[in-house]
């Protein structure tokens, strides 16, 4: 008998692989606000059992992506103009205090990992690759949040990041927005380089009040969009 411990990786891999590809259908609008997740197609598209897929919906319930239904399953959690009021100003108040922080406690390393990460996330502009552009964004905002050095100021981030990540990721969807967004990260990176933590904090404060509006955009078109299809 082979004495190798057993791992739980193939495991925690195939937890993530589900998380993610749900997650992605929500982002990408396979799965819109208000549907029920299709669990038995999902089982049968993705070859897996109701176990594993249940799981992973109550990991994205915890981040606000979908809700629970007692014994009927979850369905896409419905962002409102509210909702985002309430969260983004909160958000952008963290993220500034992380920036002003990461301008103290960065090292060089770290400058040098967030500019490598920025350089990446700009090509994935300049080849209009949505997705993979907003996860190295992400990865942006959690290095700044990381390098701060302050643990409890990470917990209550956590605590809130992944009710917000849908709404920031459908700020970007115009593509003017995107663009200022962009524009706004150089800002953000030329901040950090020079350790200007007062004007990091700044920015990083709009760019929140930025996405805040154009999510707020968005859900008013949708909105709109609904009332006039319903009417027809």
């Amino acid at each position: 008998m082979d004495d190798t411990p057993l791992s739980p990786i193939q495991r925690q891999s195939l937890h993530d692989t589900i998380v993610n590809r749900v997650r992605a259908m929500v982002y990408d609008g396979d799965l819109k606000p208000g549907a029920k997740v299709p669990e038995k197609m999902l089982c049968e598209t993705l070859g897996i059992s109701r176990t594993p897929l249940r799981e992973a919906l109550k990991v994205l319930a915890s981040e606000g992506v979908l809700e629970l239904l007692p014994n009927r399953g979850a369905r896409v959690a419905c962002l409102t103009g509210e909702d985002v009021d309430e969260m983004f100003p909160v958000m952008g108040a963290l993220e500034a205090l992380a920036g002003e922080l990461a301008c103290v406690h960065a090292t060089e390393a770290d400058i040098a990992e967030l500019r490598a990460l920025h350089y990446q996330m700009a090509l994935h502009h300049t080849r209009a690759e949505r997705n993979e552009y907003f996860a190295i964004n992400q990865k942006i905002h959690e290095k700044i949040m990381a390098v701060a050095g302050n643990p409890l100021l990470v917990t209550m981030y956590e605590g809130l990041a992944g009710r917000i990540r849908r709404a920031r990721y459908i700020s970007s969807i115009t593509s003017g927005r995107w663009e200022e967004a962009m524009a706004e990260h150089e800002e953000i990176l030329n901040a950090l380089e020079t350790r200007d933590g007062q004007r990091l904090a700044g920015i990083l404060k709009e760019h929140l009040r930025n996405k805040c509006e154009a999510v707020k955009e968005v859900l008013r078109k949708d909105a709109a969009e609904a009332a006039s299809a319903a009417a027809e």
